[in-house]
């Protein structure tokens, strides 16, 4: 039950009860005026408000007023509470008037004002108003609101953590390119986004194992060694070979380690096995230095050789989900939405491509996982519907059993203009270029922050930039300064523990950075279910200017050696700390660093 602080009063109003806080009159924020109560670590008897609490409380009032007859209609088990986009109407919103008048059978408003008498008597909240059709505006007493600031501290690294996603085991298959070369940029995406979503998807509890589908069977790699074997005899590259001089770079390790494969009695089987190998351990360092570490390296060549192929294959016989024509065995995925059925086995008996997808997808699933996530790039859009079909003919559920993500393409861009910038791999960007251009965090940040859905442009000259223009210099500005601030307010005798008064926090700043600390835990859940770390990166931006701006007019510290330090100060320390702490968890969770000084 929220519970209300002492300085809360009531008064009526049209339409809705309303709670008003006293507050102290007069005070500017600028000043440290000492309360009424001060050290000794004391605080009003409050409880934080998070909007969590606040739609339990919400579904609460709704079912007592069903349950004593105000009117008839399913409380829904879940309730959404938003900020309103003017601060003024308060610190949350919510329309569940309007979606439950119609099986009510009554107005929106009348729904609405029955609602808002009731949230209006409940402990914490300072108001309640009904607005427009039937919506909701409600408001927190100070000392509710601010509670929420030591809950932060106090919680630590774990505030942001729900359990939403608890029982659940996830293998999310990311960036998997081919040891042919360096990763290039649509590979860095995923290695970012791939990276964070599977941070935010361990932060609601789900068990996630990352997993590095390693292509090494199929015609890309005889392609690669052939493009070795080259290399090696100084010839010139084959017509579909690869280029670029990590060609020539690795032709030359191999030979460093095993001097005479040119000689060997099959020269590009030599320089296929060692090549690769090379390669992808180049891969996996260049992934590890860019802070994204895997859990399984899955080689597909394993598929064909264990006999898992023909397991999956007689699976889906056996299944009723393949038929045989004209000498081939067919997959039945038009029978779920592809646009035609998909040979699995050729008519010289031969394995198709899909064979490989059918088998792993199988072994996934029989290692237990619930949820099984592939991230793709923009040119496998086609790939999606047979998939989804395969899922469906296995008996699994697609969209949940299996979900495939696609991601657009990414070019980096100087003075509006395409960068061409690796000599390394000819004339494909690859990740080294971008990190060595803009460092890690950087990279990561500009990644993340944009929908995988949307095209993204990278511009090297803004992420150069030490401004607010360079959106990860402003967010990770915003943690140092937090530092900063702790650092001077312990200088000058500030420490939490001599006190915390949370009603104390009632300056309109301190109300609008309190009600976005409180949305981290349902942005948290809204980044893993939608499957968006970018939703995290955009709150991090606007916690950082709601925190700038609360920076620019309340002081932690006193202003003059005269000035005694108060609760006041005290108090604010705990915001300044919870924000810290909020800013670091974030910053986590897309795998980019929080400095303490910049």
């Amino acid at each position: 039950m929220l519970r209300r602080g002492s300085r809360a009063t009531t008064e009526r109003s049209t339409g809705a009860t309303r709670v008003r806080n006293r507050r102290l009159a007069g005070r500017r924020c600028l000043t440290a005026r000492t309360p009424a109560r001060t050290g000794g670590g004391g605080h009003l008897d409050s409880t934080p408000v998070t909007p969590e609490q606040l739609a339990a409380a919400i579904r609460q009032a709704l079912q007592a007023a069903v349950d004593e007859g105000a009117f008839t209609a399913p409380v829904p088990d879940e309730v959404r509470v938003e900020r309103p986009k003017q601060r003024e109407h308060g610190d949350w919103t919510t329309n569940i008037a309007l979606q439950l008048a119609k099986p009510a059978g009554m107005p929106p408003r009348e729904l609405a004002t029955t609602l808002a008498t009731r949230l209006a008597a409940t402990d914490g909240i300072a108001s309640a108003d009904v607005a427009g059709p039937g919506f909701v505006n409600i408001s927190l007493d100070a000392a509710s609101a601010g509670e929420l600031a030591r809950t932060i501290v106090e919680a630590g690294a774990d505030y942001g953590r729900t359990d939403t996603g608890v029982g659940t085991r996830v293998n999310l298959e990311f960036v998997s390119a081919n040891p042919t070369g360096p990763i290039h940029l649509g590979g860095t995406r995923w290695a970012a986004v791939g990276d964070s979503l599977a941070r935010i998807l361990e932060a609601t509890g789900a068990q996630v194992t990352r997993e590095y589908y390693f292509n090494d069977h199929g015609a890309q790699i005889d392609r690669f060694a052939r493009s070795l074997l080259a290399a090696a005899r100084h010839e010139p590259t084959p017509e579909d070979g690869y280029a670029g001089a990590y060609i020539d770079e690795i032709a030359a390790w191999v030979l460093d380690i095993e001097p005479d494969a040119l000689s060997a009695d099959d020269p590009q089987e030599r320089f296929r096995a060692i090549g690769v190998d090379l390669m992808f351990t180049e891969i996996k360092k260049t992934l590890s230095d860019f802070g994204v570490e895997f859990d399984v390296y899955f080689h597909e060549n394993d598929l064909h050789e264990s006999g898992a192929v023909d397991r999956a294959i007689e699976r889906l016989k056996a299944l009723d989900a393949m038929y045989e024509k004209d000498g081939a065995w067919w997959l039945r995925t038009t029978a779920h939405g592809d646009d035609k059925d998909r040979v699995v086995i050729k008519s010289d008996g031969q394995p198709a491509y899909i064979s490989g997808d059918l088998a792993y997808y199988l072994d996934k699933r029989e290692r237990g996982f619930d949820e099984v996530i592939i991230m793709l790039g923009a040119d496998h859009h086609g790939y999606v519907s047979r998939m989804m079909a395969m899922c469906a003919l296995y008996g699994d559920e697609p969209g949940r059993n299996l979900q495939i993500l696609i991601g657009q393409m990414v070019n980096l861009v100087r003075d509006g203009q395409p960068v061409r910038m690796s000599k390394r791999a000819g004339t494909v960007v690859v990740l080294d270029d971008l990190v060595q251009a803009v460092g890690r965090d950087a990279a990561r940040y500009a990644i993340t922050r944009t929908s995988i859905d949307s095209p993204l442009d990278i511009d090297l000259d803004l992420l150069a930039k030490r401004s607010n223009d360079n959106p990860v210099f402003y967010v990770q500005y915003a943690h140092a300064r937090t530092c900063n601030v702790a650092r001077l307010a312990a200088e000058d005798g500030v420490r939490r523990e001599d006190g915390f008064d949370p009603a104390l926090l009632s300056d309109p700043s301190e109300a609008a950075l309190l009600a976005i600390l409180g949305e981290l835990p349902r942005v948290v859940e809204q980044a893993a279910r939608l499957r968006e770390p970018h939703r995290v990166a955009r709150y991090l931006e606007d916690l950082a200017g709601r925190f700038h701006k609360w920076y620019d007019t309340c002081r932690v510290r006193p202003q003059n050696a005269d000035e005694p330090v108060t609760d006041v100060h005290r108090t604010r320390l705990w915001l300044n700390d919870a924000t810290r702490q909020v800013l670091a968890t974030g910053l986590g969770l897309l795998g980019v660093g929080a400095p303490e000084r910049m």
